[in-house]
């Protein structure tokens, strides 16, 4: 009977050491991780800063679901995924600094979570490093606290391969394939061809080895990501065909385009680059854009040499492909078109860089290993630099918005009124009132429209100055406001009663 005890005792301590020792790894594993998304979070707030005004796009997702502006008009290309992703903040406040917060927030608990996706494919030392590469980059650090789509698409790119690779390598693991359809889905809800192109290796290869279950998982994660904007095709658009056409007329007319030069041009701090005929920055500022693709390929040789080739050349893959329309099929170009990309290939490139700096013995390279950090301390200094420069432009011409809002309101331009013309999306916004277009990608309105609102409302005409208006604002009274001629429809003569 004591020998029975004895060994239920044994077996008891076996399982809490087993636990324990479980835990200890997991705290080792994740420690890191969440390290590299508490800074990431801390750097926005502290480099990007929440006073930062929302911007032209942001104003478009933001208006979709607050109460406090009329609604932008929502153009072909875009998905509700970011109108959603606000919700919980903008509709209920119309604080700026709080929407950021909350942003930077989110997106660092997002990229944590992104990371714990590749557990078990890499060491924790080439997650972390990834994790931080890409989180230091200038334009992921810009675009984190704020409402745009890219970095999410980024995010859901590393859940969704991270735990594709996990499920082909443990096909019981239900946790990855619950991963992919969230991964998917996310992706899908917030760019829907953009998540296309992303998983484009992972539909090929799931259909060449056969793996029913995870071609399954990931279409479904796709459909349930991209059905809203599916529906709202048919409903608003003339079906998925014509809102594709219309989405495609939008960007430029998609097809063979040579772009890269664009991208360059636009790592020096540009938002948007269209046209993009400004000069090429600095040497330093885009030397890191070509180490990338050489750091990838040496990480792709450190798999082969170690025979794990597959967890390196899948992301490698999905990379390509979510890079290849930004850089070949669109004649313009932002940096943040990218991000997807440049998630995807941080991994791989950490896991180049620490082979490189320690022997297959794990000793230190001590000359590698200087040069390797005397790079990178360099690479955070210029990305640093860029990303103050892209903060502080974008504030101020974000603050003119407002300061042309003042202007309006007080030559009694103020809600509900209407503005049309030179950027009526984002002055409207800071102004109270709605925008409207009789031409061009943001058309939703007509001349006779504008005319019958300026019998019962304000309707002010934006254009640069010395520019011609249109016909229907040619008679109105001008005023410079900085520099621009705004035209104020004069107030509808009241009819008097007898």
């Amino acid at each position: 009977m004591s020998d029975g005890a004895s060994a239920l005792l044994v077996r008891r301590r076996r399982r809490t050491h087993t636990a324990a020792s479980g835990s200890s790894r997991r705290s080792r594993v994740d420690g890191p991780l969440a390290a590299v998304a508490a800074v990431f979070t801390v750097a926005q707030l502290v480099l990007v800063r929440p006073v930062l005004g929302l911007g032209w796009d942001e104003i478009v997702y933001v208006s979709q679901v607050t109460p406090h502006t009329p609604a932008a008009f929502f153009s072909a290309p875009r998905s509700r995924g970011v109108s959603l992703l606000v919700a919980p903040i903008a509709s209920w406040s119309s604080s700026t600094p709080l929407l950021r917060v909350y942003l930077a927030l989110l997106s660092g608990l997002a990229l944590y979570l992104a990371l714990r996706a590749w557990r078990g494919l890499f060491p924790t030392r080439v997650l972390a490093a990834g994790g931080a590469f890409f989180a230091s980059l200038w334009v992921t650090l810009f675009y984190g606290p704020q409402a745009m789509p890219n970095y999410w698409v980024a995010i859901g790119a590393l859940i969704t391969v991270g735990c594709f690779l996990r499920a082909r390598a443990q096909p019981s693991a239900r946790a990855a394939l619950w991963g992919i359809a969230a991964g998917a889905a996310l992706m899908a809800w917030m760019r829907p061809t953009d998540a296309v192109w992303v998983t484009v290796p992972l539909l090929v290869l799931a259909l060449v080895r056969r793996h029913w279950r995870l071609l399954l998982v990931l279409v479904a994660g796709l459909a349930a990501g991209a059905v809203e904007w599916v529906i709202e095709a048919y409903v608003g658009h003339g079906g998925l065909g014509q809102r594709l056409s219309d989405a495609s007329r939008i960007q430029g007319g998609l097809g063979w385009q040579f772009a890269v030069d664009d991208q360059l041009r636009s790592l020096g701090g540009r938002a948007l680059c269209r046209p993009c005929t400004v000069s090429m920055p600095h040497p330093v500022v885009t030397v890191w854009w070509f180490a990338l693709p050489v750091l990838a390929g040496v990480g792709l040789l450190v798999a082969a040499r170690a025979r794990r080739l597959g967890r390196t050349l899948v992301p490698l893959a999905c990379a390509a492909t979510a890079a290849l329309p930004y850089l070949f099929m669109i004649g313009y170009a932002a940096p943040r078109f990218l991000q997807p990309a440049y998630a995807l290939l941080a991994i791989p490139v950490a896991d180049a860089l620490w082979h490189l700096v320690r022997t297959p013995g794990r000793t230190w390279r001590p000359v590698v290993a200087t040069l390797v950090a005397l790079g990178l301390a360099g690479h955070l200094a210029v990305q640093i630099a860029v990303l103050e420069g892209a903060v502080s432009r974008n504030t101020e011409s974000r603050r003119d918005w407002d300061r042309t809002a003042g202007a309006l309101h007080r030559l009694g331009v103020r809600p509900p009124c209407l503005l049309t013309g030179h950027e009526a999306i984002p002055i409207g916004y800071y102004t109270g009132c709605s925008s409207g277009a009789t031409s061009g990608h943001n058309e939703n309105t007509t001349v006779a429209d504008v005319l019958r609102t300026a019998d019962r409302l304000p309707v002010a005409h934006i254009a640069p100055a010395g520019g011609t208006p249109p016909r229907y604002a040619r008679t109105w009274p001008v005023h410079r406001i900085s520099d621009l001629d705004v035209r104020v429809a004069p107030p509808a003569p009241r009819s008097s009663g007898h």
